[in-house]
This record gives structure tokens, sequence and C-alpha cells, in this order.
């Protein structure tokens, strides 16, 4: 049964914590921990990071679990929530705290955001969060509500929960039906179920067509493809449909989710993955092997219609977070992973001003933009105005360039004139300028611009 959006049918005692961190300022960091993978310390590069930047643990680390089976909206963890705010605002003396939240746990933060925001605005100062799937995942979704999910592959899978039982397990689970696509949203590439079937035509002659499903029309599919679904426990039969009741409370989870805004007080910021294939709708079937019986669906593997995205979670679901946003950065990694980029460390502590932020920094080109030259003459005689500009800077990136390839470069040059001609009204003037780009070397890129103007006083 499902009562208040939690699941208590199943006693499978199977928790995933959550690792917070506070700075002297008051930084609050949620990770998301995902158990039985390589990555299983995925987030021990950040951690390193932050202590670098002053963090230290017992006194500046604090823990906060929750289980990510249940709702978004359970009552009983945004009330540990509220608490373990006021606790860390307290501990630090009044000031208020940074949240860093990842993946699901932006939903959360959401949800609490929606219904709590006279404490949220209270004890927060800054929510930065990173690869929140906040319209969902559909493709991912749609392929777990049918064939179910591993989070290993190869041999690693006989050490943990094997496919099939994850996905009688989360079939339960109120999270994954908050998941799924959001209906409301107006995607720019809608998420389909698509199957192919064999069906009779008018003329009584089989014939192979591909339906598509919207998300909204998908229900229907899941329902009776899930409708003899079960499972033993403690040798007992127990039916697992398609839980209609959870999906009911997933919605009113969603309405929490379009309604909330991020209060005056606070500053929002959103982080979010690009440049990998990431299941966007899925696929059944194909012409060749048609699907003749929908409750059949369980035991046909799904192919997709990938996007950019995490892998896991779409860009685009990912970026429109429906919030006023300081600042979105799309950075180029995996779902888990994005929390060991360096990219994404410098970002934070620009955004955070934690450690030494370096002013220069740019978080979207993730350059540093160091000025090293400025010079301005300006004369005037007998009615003639002559004004002069130099200026340089010092590009610094990560990337390499090969030094092969350096030393054939040329600098980029560009230029450009304008002129007013004389009237009445204003005097005639030219300017001209131009920009010499450098090529890259040793990690930094040299930039100059050399501009003049001339004006005859009218």
């Amino acid at each position: 049964m499902i009562r208040r959006g939690k699941k208590s049918r199943f006693g499978f005692g199977f928790s995933v914590p959550i690792i917070s961190f506070r700075t002297s300022s008051g930084l609050v960091l949620i990770l998301l921990l995902i158990i039985g993978r390589e990555c299983v310390y995925y987030f021990h590069d950040m951690i390193v990071e932050m202590i670098k930047w002053g963090f230290q643990e017992g006194k500046t680390l604090f823990g906060f679990g929750y289980d990510f089976r249940q709702s978004n909206r359970l009552q009983e963890t945004l009330d540990r929530l509220a608490a373990k705010l006021e606790s860390v605002y307290k501990a630090s003396g009044g000031k208020k705290i940074n949240i860093i939240s990842h993946s699901m746990g932006g939903l959360l933060i959401k949800c609490f955001m929606g219904l709590h925001s006279d404490i949220f605005e209270k004890y927060v100062k800054n929510w930065i969060a990173i690869a929140a799937p906040f319209r969902g995942a559909p493709g991912y979704i749609a392929s777990t509500f049918l064939n179910g999910v591993s989070f290993v592959d190869g041999w690693e899978q006989n050490f943990f929960i094997s496919k099939w039982s994850m996905h009688q397990l989360l079939i339960e689970s109120p999270s994954i039906y908050e998941l799924m696509a959001c209906p409301h949203f107006h995607w720019q590439h809608i998420p389909l179920l698509e199957i192919w079937r064999e069906k009779e035509g008018c003329d009584g002659i089989p014939r192979i067509i591909l339906e598509s499903y919207r998300p909204g029309e998908s229900i229907d599919i899941f329902k009776e493809a899930l409708s003899g679904n079960s499972v033993d426990y403690d040798g007992v039969n127990i039916p697992l449909p398609f839980n209609l009741e959870i999906l009911k409370w997933a919605k009113e989870t969603h309405k929490v989710l379009s309604h909330a805004k991020v209060p005056s007080g606070v500053k929002f910021y959103n982080i979010y993955g690009i440049n990998l294939e990431t299941p966007h709708s899925v696929c059944y079937g194909s012409e060749e092997t048609p699907v003749t019986d929908i409750q059949d669906l369980r035991f046909f593997q799904p192919t997709y219609v990938c996007l950019d995205g995490d892998g896991t979670v779409p860009a685009e679901s990912a970026k429109e977070d429906g919030l006023h946003a300081e600042a979105r950065v799309g950075v180029p990694g995996e779902h888990r992973g994005i929390l060991c980029e360096p990219h994404v460390f410098r970002i934070l502590k620009h955004w955070l001003r934690a450690g030494d932020p370096d002013p220069f920094y740019n978080p979207i080109n993730d350059y540093v933009i160091l000025p090293t030259a400025f010079e301005m003459e300006s004369h005037h005689e007998k009615g003639l105005q002559v004004t002069s500009l130099k200026e340089e800077w010092e590009i610094v990136s990560e990337d390499q360039d090969n030094l092969d390839d350096v030393a054939s470069r040329k600098p980029f040059v560009s230029s450009i004139s304008v002129s007013q001609g004389e009237n009445k009204q204003s005097s005639r003037s030219e300017a001209h300028a131009t920009v010499i780009v450098h090529p890259q070397n040793e990690g930094k890129q040299h930039v100059e611009l050399n501009a003049i103007s001339v004006s005859i006083d009218a």
C-alpha cells in the first residue's frame, strides 16, 4: 500500500545514504549515492576538493540520509530535512546555508522549496542543482517499468540485485513514477513509446505497423503490459501491476514541482550534463519481429532514440528547471561521473566563492580571462580628436593543445572599420579596430585589441 507517499508492502531494507557538507559559512552539499558500481565513491573527488577549500570532517561535514525509493515529497523526509537545515543554521551561528543537490536530490529540494518556501528562505542562501531530472528521465523510466534496470554490467551483476528483481522493486517505488516524463511540459522533442505491432487490416491481411504513444498515452500500455505481473514473497504470490494509486500520487508531486518558485532571498544555479547520447524515446519490436501480445513487452529488449544529455537525463529535462536561475551551465559528463569533473569543481568554487576564488573565471566557457595590458590615449588639436586604445588578455583554460600543432599555427587576425558622414548635427568620424588571437600555448591564449578613432569637430 502507499501511505503519504511511502511504500510499505515489502521490507527490502534497501536504502541510499546522502552525504552532506557544510563550510564555516554554512554550505550543505547533498550527493545521491547509488551502491553497487565501480563509482560507488563517485563523490570522493569532490570531497577532496571541498576539503582543500576549507572543509573539515566532523566539523564541517554533516550527514542526511533518505530512501531513494520513496516519494520526493514524503512528509517524513521533508520534516527531517527541515530539522537538518535548522540545526546546521544554528551550528553555523545563524549563517544561511548553500545547498548543492545531485540527480533526484534536486527534485527533493524543489518539492521542499515548493511546500515549505518560508523555511527554505529562512535558512538557505544558494541552491545549486547538478544533473537534476526536472522534467523526468523518459527513456530510462519507460524501459524500467517494462524491463527493470541494472546498475552494473557483466560479471559484477553476480554481486548485485538482478535486473528483474530491481524491476519488481521499482514498480512499487513512488520516486520512479515521479521520474516519468512531465506530462504538461512543452517538449521540444516529445518522448515516445513506440511499438512495432502486427495488426489485421480491413481486408483481413496482417500488416506490420509502428505505433507511437505520447507520455500520457503510454499509461494504458503500461497497464496492459503489467496486468499479469506478480512476485512470490514468502511463498505468497502477490500481484504487481502498474500502480495507479502511486501514479495518482506522482501527478500531485508534479503539480508541486510545477508551482515551486525560488524565494526572493535565495539564488538558484543549474549544472546539467551534455555531450552523451541519452535515451529519450524507447521502441519495442521490429518489422521482422513485431509485438503480438502487449504483455510480452516485458521480454523484449528495448531500443532507444537518444538525444543530448548525460547518458541518463536528457539535457532538455535537466536545464528546463522552471525556476528563476542566476545561471545554467552545460558540462560534458556522465550522470554520476559529472560529480568528478574538474570543470564542475571550478564552477562550484566560483559560485560559492569558496577557498580562494578567481574573480576572472568564466563558468560557462570554463576560462580564466586575465587582463594583462590596458592603454588609452586621447589628443585634441585644431578640431581633430584622436583616441587610441590597446588592450591585452590571457585566456587560461584546462585544455592543452598538441605542441607540434601549436608550432604550425598562425595568429588569427580580424579587423573592422566604421565611419560616420558629416551632417548638420554631428561631426565626421572614423574608427578602426584589429583583434589578434594567438595560438594557445601551455594552456594560455594571448589576445590583443588595437583600436583608433578620429573625429573632426562639426
